[in-house]
């Protein structure tokens, strides 16, 4: 199994942190996502133990809820002493429901608008992370209005190529985010930070892509902004506090992907950064890092209900689920890996038919995954599984088609109970008129 909290009982059936899945599809119905909060709180102490061990008492790990947001992962992120990384005033609304304190709170975007900018301030959000110089106006004017002194950092970028997903890669010099380094326009926007008075620049910020198996990219990033934060320091006499080196550790969708020790290479990150600031004998800043996938996807799996197979002799073969691309659009948007199989035969070695597994949608694009081995005699009834989904997959859903959302189902010390709810088609109208 592509992830240590998957196991198969002695009734052949796939098992998340140790809970049967087909009891629980019987138990919630399908389309169902599970999350095993268990395998979610280990990945923070994971990051908070070797966070600290790499940068000292300082570091914090920022949650980027984007991956997945709901109430009940604000209350662990907060429980777990994380900060987190918003990118809405909509996920800014869910911590704040939860009572996240928001002074660890890190508001992104490269598109604020003003009633964002006001509706942060308004809930003690901790840090805009600043995008482009008109956001600094609108946060200076706002921050003016109330009379305060908000604190920010720079989104800048590295202009480093991840050898990710070109849809996910973020830190190239031609990003839509951040202001580059190497065309001067991180120095201007520093510049112009520190003329206004209603601001405190604390830090640079960067993010370099995501699915990243390595610290090369890491280790380079770091190495690109301490330098940049020293040219500023012998400029302009800033000492940054904060350094944000973002997110993008990659996890296992499939057998094939490397498993990557997060801890260690957090560990090697954090010896390059404090020998870099030695050699510069440059004051060593407090260090955010931003995991979101890492910290939920091989905590998720869908389950789904086989319907239809279809068969087309000397072509392809189809098998349609009861969900599909409303549930998880990754495949659709970049054709995301996944690993696929029969939570109720999950041991079932028979002979095998290529297929693509589909969605309901009145769409042809809507596709789950291509190129899937499955039992010959798969059929009506069956249990599919769409394993590592934690991600982007209940954030990204949609009502097309006018599709309900399936319910978030939380599993902790061999227990379930129901973190988001199903939704039903009154609420798929609800604000119609």
């Amino acid at each position: 199994m592509i992830c240590n909290n998957l196991t198969v009982n002695g009734e052949g059936h796939l098992c998340l942190g140790g809970q049967d899945t087909v009891a629980l599809a019987a138990q919630y119905g399908t389309p169902l996502y599970l999350l095993d909060e268990d395998r979610i709180r280990e990945r923070c102490r994971t990051y908070m133990k070797a966070m600290h061990e790499a940068f000292g008492e300082r570091a914090l790990p920022l949650y980027a809820g984007k991956a997945a947001s709901f109430k009940q992962i604000y209350r662990i992120m907060k429980e777990e002493g994380m900060g987190v990384d918003v990118v809405s005033s909509g996920e800014i609304c869910t911590a704040v429901s939860v009572g996240f304190p928001m002074e660890r709170a890190y508001f992104h975007s490269n598109n604020k608008t003003d009633a964002d900018v006001a509706y942060a301030m308004e809930h003690g959000i901790g840090y805009f992370v600043v995008d482009n110089r008109e956001e600094l106006d609108a946060i200076e004017k706002e921050a003016s209005a109330r009379g305060i002194t908000q604190k920010i950092l720079l989104r800048l970028t590295p202009g480093i190529d991840p050898h990710t997903y070109e849809a996910i890669a973020t830190g190239k010099v031609d990003s839509k985010f951040g202001s580059a380094i190497e065309t001067g326009q991180a120095d201007e926007i520093t510049a112009y930070a520190l003329s206004l008075a209603h601001i405190k620049l604390s830090g640079y910020h960067c993010h370099i892509g995501s699915q990243v198996f390595d610290s090369d990219t890491f280790l380079r990033a770091a190495a690109i902004m301490l330098e940049f934060a020293n040219q500023m320091r012998e400029k302009y006499g800033l000492v940054i506090d904060e350094l944000d080196l973002g997110g993008g550790y990659g996890v296992r969708y499939l057998e094939e992907h490397p498993e990557i020790d997060i801890a260690a290479n957090i560990i090697a990150v954090g010896l390059a950064v404090k020998a870099q600031c030695m050699m510069l004998q440059y004051p060593m800043p407090a260090v955010r890092m931003e995991p979101g996938r890492s910290i939920v996807a091989d905590a998720g799996m869908t389950l789904y209900s086989v319907g239809t197979v279809k068969r087309i002799p000397g072509y392809k073969n189809y098998v349609s689920v009861d969900g599909g691309m409303t549930d998880n659009p990754r495949y659709a948007l970049y054709q995301a890996p996944y690993t696929v199989l029969l939570a109720n035969r999950a041991n079932d070695k028979s002979e095998r038919f290529q297929c693509s597994v589909v969605g309901r949608c009145c769409e042809s694009g809507d596709i789950l995954q291509e190129h899937v081995s499955l039992p010959a005699n798969t059929a009506r009834g069956d249990l599919l599984a769409v394993l590592t989904t934690g991600a982007y997959n209940y954030s990204m859903s949609s009502n097309y088609n006018r599709i309900p959302k399936p319910p978030v189902v939380m599993l902790k010390d061999g227990k379930s109970y129901v973190a988001v709810k199903r939704e039903t088609y009154e609420d798929v109208c609800r604000n119609d008129i």
